[in-house]
């Protein structure tokens, strides 16, 4: 566990509240916590700052220093693909970095949660035949899948438990966001764990990203699975 992703269904899914609920709780129990992503698309401007939404919300919610030149591999400007954002500055994603990244990050901190971006077949080269899967496979490590609640989520997180089950690897639980406690996400919640019968959290839809820093994830089994594996691995 002290290493793993924190991958999507699709984009706006919430990976990155997750990621740093998941950073929070974590960080609570003792534990040195990096977040790591390792491309972010879309600067964001507030008057004449600007800013990455998905960093920024780790160093606003992070409970310990983080190192902020570490956050990251790449930045692109326009929010977009991946593959999209890089050509339209005239840059490449070099995955081995990424790579090279996560493993100097997993010989320094107890736990580091790399954040994927969009979905798993994301695009990560102009050619699209490196996509944010074949990174997670070169990197061994497992995954925490986040999915909506709402209509359409049953197929979404299906396949995406079927490409990830394809290549082996370890998925270690589901998050199921933006619940509204409706009687369809009931059900759809449901449908999904008769398929995939893992440990899960269910987080209610949060009107305001501030109720991070009281949203505590510690009773349920997605958190327990976490904590059971740091302390196999520890």
């Amino acid at each position: 566990m002290p290493y793993f992703w924190v991958v999507g269904t699709d984009t706006d899914v919430g990976k990155t509240m997750v990621t740093t609920l998941l950073m929070r709780n974590l960080q609570k129990q003792g534990l040195r916590v990096m977040p790591y992503k390792p491309v972010q698309t879309g600067e964001v401007f507030n008057g004449e700052q600007s800013f990455y939404y998905d960093t920024a919300m780790y160093e606003k919610y992070s409970l310990q220093s983080l190192d902020l030149k570490n956050l990251n591999g790449y930045s692109f400007k326009e929010a977009a693909s991946p593959h999209f954002a890089a050509q339209l500055e005239g840059q490449q994603i070099d995955t081995q970095r990424l790579l090279s990244q996560m493993q100097q990050l997993q010989s320094t901190y107890d736990v580091v949660i790399c954040e994927g971006a969009g979905g798993l077949f994301v695009p990560l080269d102009t050619y699209g035949k490196t996509t944010l899967l074949d990174v997670i496979v070169q990197s061994k490590l497992p995954v925490v899948v986040v999915t909506r609640t709402a209509l359409g989520t049953i197929n979404h997180t299906l396949l995406t438990l079927e490409a990830l089950n394809k290549r082996n690897i370890d998925v270690l639980g589901i998050v199921f966001n933006g619940h509204t406690e409706s009687e369809m996400e009931q059900d759809n919640i449901q449908m999904i764990l008769q398929h995939h019968p893992l440990p899960f959290a269910t987080i209610p839809k949060l009107e305001d990203p501030s109720q991070i820093a009281e949203y505590a994830l510690r009773d349920t089994s997605l958190f327990e699975r976490l904590l059971k594996h740091e302390t196999i691995i520890n």
